[in-house]
């Protein structure tokens, strides 16, 4: 698989590294261990002892150092192995991978690339996950399948009539794919898909955040950032009211791949209204997890099929496929051009700007 590794990829939520934790996760193929240091610093390393290939999650953190759990060999936050049981000497063999580890809108973020190429101002903001006027419900998600297959799901905006009609989607009746998509692709890699429903029934997630079952209008937005970033954008608010006042939420999509047919997927929804409300954020919760349980299973049919028939993805290609396509051609492009150069540096827009509604919607 070639992946675009000289980039930022989310590691997983800051909080994991709480009380001494170690968190041990594969990214790109790689196994990786993060801790926190007793002053603060965050670190990751290559989950592997030098000596016998034991994980270093598999033995114990003593200190700020962790400790091999098969032979006692330690390894400082830089990797340098500091202790070696039974002798004075250090192999200069005996050190282990590092990797460059920031933290920021709440989120641990990792680079698997060329450490001296890690610049942290390429870290995209995604402030919704941690603002104040903002609050977020957060979660993970671990999927059986290629990222790039998450990455299409998340920029179609057809197929919510048939996979999410429990949660979020319309019924045939209002189809989804009826209603106009326009797809604009940005030169810093961004590529959106908007469309506005007006004067539709409020699917089952929405009459819950609007505390409404009457009729609403609806806009969305499906936002890619490469590599492996998409946000969801979308407002509602009932029909007859201003769009002023509609309950907006960015849905925050962090995907990084685990291996060639795995995905970490983390995910936050942040909302603009009743912003202290906890029984409103483990509904949210508990509506979003179901929701993208609805498409793991499907990615993971997906993932099995291709292995089984093999691809392309899509065999053909329909009207709602143009901004998964998009995406795609736009990422092989990044990984083509550092393939052929090693000091291409992917260089994002460093700010998702909020969308809002097109077209009068009454």
């Amino acid at each position: 698989m070639n992946w675009l590794k000289n980039a930022w990829y989310v590691a997983g939520f800051n909080y994991e590294l709480d009380d001494g934790k170690v968190v041990a996760r594969r990214f790109l193929g790689t196994a990786v261990v993060m801790m926190r240091h007793s002053d603060g610093r965050i670190a990751a390393l290559k989950d592997m002892c030098p000596h016998r290939l034991m994980p270093l999650s598999a033995g114990r953190r003593v200190g700020d150092e962790l400790e091999c759990g098969y032979h006692g060999l330690r390894f400082d936050v830089l990797g340098a192995c500091t202790l070696v049981p039974g002798q004075t000497n250090i192999p200069k063999q005996a050190c282990v991978s590092s990797y460059p580890l920031a933290e920021r809108h709440g989120l641990l973020w990792i680079w698997m690339g060329d450490a001296e190429r890690a610049d942290h101002g390429l870290i995209p903001d995604i402030r919704w996950n941690d603002h104040p006027e903002w609050t977020p419900s957060r979660g993970y998600h671990h999927v059986d399948a290629d990222f790039r297959l998450s990455v299409d799901n998340l920029m179609d905006l057809g197929h919510e009539s048939w996979v999410h009609l429990q949660t979020i989607g319309q019924g045939e009746e209002e189809c989804i794919p009826n209603y106009p998509v326009k797809v604009t692709v940005a030169d810093e890699g961004v590529v959106q898909a908007h469309r506005e429903m007006p004067n539709i029934d409020a699917p089952p997630f929405f009459a819950m955040v609007l505390d409404h079952d009457g009729r609403i209008n609806r806009w969305q937005t499906a936002i890619s950032l490469a590599p492996s970033i998409c946000m969801t954008d979308f407002g509602v608010y009932p029909v007859g009211t201003s769009p002023d006042n509609a309950y907006r939420s960015h849905v925050l999509h962090l995907l990084t791949p685990e291996t060639e047919t795995t995905t970490h997927y983390f995910w936050s929804v942040a909302r603009n209204r009743r912003l202290n409300d906890e029984a409103l954020t483990q509904s949210i919760c508990k509506a979003i997890a179901q929701t993208f349980d609805e498409d793991a299973v499907v990615l993971a049919i997906q993932q099995k099929q291709i292995e089984t028939h093999g691809g392309p993805i899509p065999r053909l290609a329909l009207r709602v496929d143009e901004a998964p396509i998009r995406t795609r051609r736009l990422l092989e492009s990044l990984i083509k051009q550092e393939s052929e150069d090693p000091s291409f540096v992917y260089r994002p827009a460093l700010m998702i700007e909020d969308t809002t509604p097109e077209l009068a919607m009454g």
